[in-house]
């Protein structure tokens, strides 16, 4: 098992983010990315969308059924 995937509770640290890239989500497939502006949801095919050079892979986690729950900004408390 590798302990550094988190799994869907468990978000990438702030600490990893790119400077200035203040808004972290999942995928419902499991996959974390930093984003530059505010994604937005995309139902259809369980993403998050933004403008491809405003996000950046993060970490890879367990598959999510309430990914659509996961999008926080830095500094949010969440």
């Amino acid at each position: 098992m590798n302990d550094t995937t988190p799994n869907p509770s468990t978000p990438p640290s702030w600490s990893d983010a790119p400077e200035g890239w203040n808004w972290l989500a999942q995928d419902e497939d499991g996959r974390w990315f930093w984003y530059a502006v505010e994604p937005q949801l995309g139902v259809a095919g369980g993403v998050w969308r933004s403008p491809r050079r405003a996000q950046q892979f993060a970490a890879q986690g367990a598959p999510n059924p309430e990914w659509y729950e996961s999008c926080r900004e830095r500094g949010g408390g969440a």
